[in-house]
């Protein structure tokens, strides 16, 4: 942490919880490359300056306004390293070690906030079209119109698999071992990646 980010006073805080909440909306509303942080800045009334002073760009401001406890990007950062026709077990074992780990209380709280939130919907949808699917669609061959539905149906069946296991915990893939789940999922997920749709 920086001497700029030190001990900051209340209303210094208050100033951030105001930058914070505009630029949440205006994510929301625009999605990530149609807010600037000058509007953000000018939504939540203070100087520009102030939305630096806090924040080092809008990739941070980004990630804060969604609240994520986990940086998507690093979770699935190794698996572009493996061809597509191979990626899908590497896939659903980096869901796997995240939602295992100490971060799985504050996901859940995350998932249980985020569901009936439109704006929270909004800002989750393009996080993971920002950051998540091209780590994971890297090298897949078709047209952007196939490639993004592939995505769409892989996120489908990984969703599905967070909810049943970590939010319902419906048994008995809520007890399951990672191998058994990824030797159960992992199939379906290479099929959306490289199968005949």
């Amino acid at each position: 942490m920086t001497e700029r980010r030190g001990r900051r006073s209340a209303g210094s805080e208050g100033s951030r919880d105001q930058i914070l909440a505009a630029a949440r909306g205006l994510f929301a509303e625009q999605g990530f490359e149609g807010t600037s942080l000058r509007h953000v800045a000018r939504k939540a009334g203070v100087d520009p300056a102030m939305v630096h002073h806090f924040f080092s760009g809008k990739d941070e401001l980004f990630a804060q306004s969604v609240g994520l406890p986990a940086d998507p990007a690093q979770v699935f950062a190794g698996v572009a390293a493996f061809e597509p026709a191979q990626r899908a077990e590497a896939i659903v074992r980096a869901l796997l070690r995240l939602w295992d780990s100490p971060a799985q209380h504050s996901l859940l709280a995350f998932v249980r906030g985020t569901i009936g939130s439109t704006a929270k919907t909004a800002l989750l949808r393009d996080l993971v079209a920002r950051t998540v699917l091209p780590r994971i669609l890297a090298g897949v061959p078709g047209t952007a119109e196939e490639v993004a539905m592939r995505g769409n149906l892989m996120g489908s069946q990984l969703v599905g698999l967070v909810l049943v296991r970590y939010v319902v915990r419906l048994e008995p893939l809520g007890s399951a071992s990672q191998d058994d789940v990824v030797r159960l999922v992992a199939p379906n997920i290479q099929r959306y990646l490289t199968g005949t749709l």
